[in-house]
């Protein structure tokens, strides 16, 4: 949800800069058109054209930012539907294989997702810390537990049906 909510606020900038680049450029051509005897061959033109060229592109990176934030959960989704287990998992018997309260918060969320979440939305939602999961989910991996795959900068952790 806070990515949703930062790109929206990404694209609101974006627009306002828009916004600036054309006044900027409308009083740029009023004060080139009114001090520039050369016409159209003027130097002074060329400078206005590469700065609007800049603003435009910087205003449409922001853009395309703010578009991938707030659409990245319906990416995050996507992804972890198509990864989805096909088979049951038996819950209780998953939960009693947990060593320790934070493996069995861990199991539970991943259980809560529908067998696979991503690993950064697990330290979003124990409020564990990066380092502390990742030691966790290492001692899962090792007991065949669960499986992490990469996915871009993240992992998926998907549970495994033993």
């Amino acid at each position: 949800m806070q990515d949703k909510t930062a790109g929206y606020f990404i694209i609101i900038i974006s627009a306002l800069v828009g916004f600036i680049i054309y006044l900027f450029n409308k009083a740029l051509k009023e004060i080139v058109a009114v001090s520039c005897d050369h016409g159209d061959t003027c130097p002074m033109w060329g400078s206005i054209n590469f700065q609007t060229d800049i603003s435009l592109g910087i205003m449409t990176t922001l853009i395309f930012i703010g578009t991938y934030l707030i659409f990245s959960e319906n990416i995050k989704e996507y992804i972890l539907k198509k990864t989805k287990l096909k088979t049951r998992i038996d819950k209780k018997a998953l939960l009693q294989k947990a060593r320790n309260p934070e493996e069995r918060l861990i199991l539970e969320c991943i259980l809560d997702k529908g067998n696979n979440i991503f690993q950064s939305d697990l330290v979003e939602k124990t409020k564990l810390s990066k380092v502390k999961i990742t030691r966790i989910l290492d001692k899962l991996e090792t007991r065949n537990l669960i499986e992490r795959k990469r996915r871009g900068m993240t992992n998926i952790v998907i549970l495994r049906h033993n």
